[in-house]
């Protein structure tokens, strides 16, 4: 199945950033950044689905991750989702470190399947989400010392929520498990009941103890569109963060195993419609020139 994947572009499963659960750079940022935040999207794309590939050993999505690095530092080899983003980082002087680190994310993802506790969780979203907050700041020029902590707290609880949503279906497809083991020993609870229809009130409870811990996550960053100079990306970031409430108090009552935990589009706008209007309303006042651009 795998003999013809010679690139991680023929990995690709078609997946792109209008299929996310969150918003990727909508048209609240501003064109100039669009293009780098699009590009960093294509190339982390392309890891992901190598991570995720059925038909790949974990061997070969090792080498493959190896080769979209290697590509993307200048050692050697492309691939089509490489060069937009490295043309990207030139033009901007930027690293391509937080690109570096998601491919770890992925690594991980293809050696490991199962997690013991809350810590370990948080360790694996500090390289496969924190990277994304942190790229997009950096492409505003944003001061990491203002703004990376209350991102870095944001970025883990999409990624857990992300979890929570998706876990029957990366228990069945992948038999891959986020929820920690220790969390589910607790509560009585164990890692085959997630290919279920629907969970039993054990699973529930530890459905319920995430979203409570994603939710003082998502509490702890709850100030970054106040430290955000530009103010549309303070307002995408605002967007999503009153999306990711909604969604994480959801799941305190919904099953994700039986129930969709995402809205409709139209629910869905008008809840970061809410983020957006509350943001601008307690926005103070921002001198730094461009900032309102």
């Amino acid at each position: 199945m795998s003999a013809g994947l010679q690139t991680a572009t023929d990995a690709r499963t078609g997946k792109g950033q209008h299929d996310e659960n969150f918003p990727v750079a909508s048209h609240l940022i501003h064109p100039r950044n669009r293009g780098a935040i699009l590009a960093f999207y294509n190339y982390v794309r392309a890891g992901d689905d190598v991570a995720d590939h059925a038909g790949l050993s974990p061997e070969r999505k090792i080498e493959m991750l190896d080769a979209l690095a290697d590509a993307l530092t200048g050692k050697g080899g492309t691939d089509p989702s490489v060069e937009p983003l490295r043309r990207e980082l030139d033009a901007r002087g930027l690293p391509p470190t937080h690109a570096l680190e998601l491919l770890d994310a992925f690594r991980m993802d293809a050696r490991k399947s199962r997690y013991a506790d809350w810590d370990e969780l948080i360790h694996y979203c500090r390289y496969s989400a924190m990277p994304v907050g942190r790229f997009v700041l950096d492409v505003h020029g944003e001061d990491p010392s203002r703004v990376w902590a209350s991102s870095d707290a944001i970025c883990a609880a999409l990624q857990v929520l992300n979890h929570l949503q998706d876990c029957g279906k990366d228990f069945r497809t992948l038999d891959r498990v986020y929820i920690p083991a220790e969390t589910l020993a607790r509560h009585g609870a164990t890692v085959e009941m997630l290919g279920a229809e629907r969970a039993s009130p054990e699973l529930r409870a530890v459905f319920r103890e995430l979203a409570e811990r994603t939710l003082a996550l998502l509490d702890d960053g709850k100030g970054l569109p106040g430290l955000i100079d530009d103010l549309r990306l303070s307002l995408e970031i605002a967007a999503i963060h009153r999306l990711a409430v909604v969604l994480t108090r959801g799941l305190l009552e919904r099953d994700p195993l039986s129930e969709k935990v995402h809205h409709g589009k139209a629910a869905f706008a008008l809840t970061a419609l809410g983020g957006v209007l509350s943001t601008l309303v307690r926005r103070p006042f921002r001198s730094r020139a461009g900032a309102a651009q």
